[in-house]
């Protein structure tokens, strides 16, 4: 198994990608829309995604990305991710000037990075990408925020370890391919839509819609969201996902009215949450 994900060696996508498949061969990709191409052109089986965090929120780009490649979720895996602070060998938090990261990385240590002073927080590509970018650089006040492993890939020194806002900081990725599940191994169905573009009334009384497209089907509600984008007047995809007694049926449940729907996929349910450095 070859599964792609965003990233450098060392990124927490990539611990996915080991947690969903240890042993499995790992192809990393500079964006997450590679991702996606990497699937459908068959240069790898499978494609892991970061979908929310319980600090920083949903990833809304891999939402609209669903929509629009329209690839099959068949699995998910839940990360307890812990945050450090890397730099080179020999440096300390009083030498850094400037601390790359991914933006999540970033909103998820927000009162850590806040709280020292003289510091330029950057945003880059990737957490351990920013770690790349430390150990490949020339300037001694860099630092950035990675995983351990990160810090083992490129030979950087941890000034400080758990550095996230919250312990209890947890990312749900997801698993995608060119075929769907097996039916027989799916027990959880994700399903991708968009509300029309109304005020008031019509808008809830379209997100009512959507909650009853499975509520005949489920037994428990994992998600329901809805992003406005800002300003546009127009509402993002939102998410939702069931656990269906009948996988089949909410799989190809008619959609008679109201928000304009895909199937996004079908899987197990996810694997228990494990602890990544």
């Amino acid at each position: 198994m070859l599964i792609a994900f965003q990233g450098e060696p060392g990124a927490y996508s990539e611990a996915a990608a080991l947690r969903y498949a240890p042993g499995a061969d790992t192809y990393p990709c500079r964006s997450f829309e590679d991702v996606f191409a990497a699937v459908r052109a068959g240069r790898v089986s499978h494609g892991v995604l970061p979908m929310e965090n319980s600090i920083g929120g949903s990833i809304h780009r891999n939402y609209d990305l669903l929509v629009e490649h329209e690839l099959p979720i068949v699995g998910e895996v839940e990360l307890l991710v812990e945050h450090c602070l890397l730099a080179k060998p020999g440096a300390t938090v009083a030498d850094l000037k400037t601390i790359y990261s991914h933006p999540q990385a970033l909103a998820q240590c927000e009162g850590y990075l806040e709280r020292l002073t003289g510091v330029e927080i950057v945003a880059v590509y990737d957490t351990a990408g920013g770690a790349k970018m430390v150990a490949d650089g020339q300037h001694p006040g860099a630092g950035a925020v990675a995983s351990r492993r990160a810090a083992d890939v490129f030979g950087l020194a941890i000034l400080q370890a758990g550095i996230q806002d919250f312990a209890a900081n947890i990312t749900r990725f997801v698993v995608i391919a060119r075929s769907s599940a097996p039916p027989g191994e799916a027990t959880k169905t994700s399903i991708v839509f968009a509300l029309q573009n109304k005020p008031g009334a019509d808008s809830v009384n379209e997100v009512m819609i959507g909650r009853n497209l499975v509520a005949r089907h489920a037994i428990a509600a994992v998600e329901f969201a809805m992003e406005a984008a800002g300003g546009a007047g127009f509402y993002r995809a939102a998410g939702l996902e069931r656990r269906f007694r009948d996988v089949q049926g909410a799989r190809y449940h008619p959609l008679q009215t109201g928000p304009q729907a895909l199937y996004a996929g079908s899987m197990a349910l996810g694997l228990p949450i494990d602890k990544v450095f």
